[in-house]
């Protein structure tokens, strides 16, 4: 269930952040709500997954994935683009959450 409340936090940081564009600095209301709504239950899950996963552990997979996921989203729905230094940086973020996932001790 741990790594459950997890992902449904990494979900829901990931909606809350890709409302945050859509709302144009919080002056559209409906997205804003999303934002507002997404974050509270973003940061519930992530309590929950805190009771039994270590908090550096579970903020390095949250902002990593989060980190990633939201890129895509951006490319996907906003049409942004990415340079050679974006690419590599997210490489490195899912880098180091899959070894830090398959290899360290800290996060059993």
């Amino acid at each position: 269930m741990k790594y459950l409340f997890l992902g449904l936090a990494i979900i829901f940081e990931v909606i809350g952040s890709s409302f945050m564009k859509a709302s144009s600095g919080f002056t559209k209301w409906l997205p804003s709500t999303i934002v507002i709504t997404a974050y509270i239950t973003c940061f519930y899950f992530l309590s929950l997954a805190l009771k039994t996963i270590p908090l550096g552990v579970a903020y390095a997979i949250w902002a990593g994935l989060g980190i990633v996921l939201t890129t895509v989203v951006s490319i996907i729905i906003f049409k942004q683009k990415l340079d050679f230094a974006a690419i590599v940086g997210i490489i490195l973020i899912t880098s180091g959450v899959v070894v830090m996932n398959f290899f360290s001790k800290a996060t059993h």
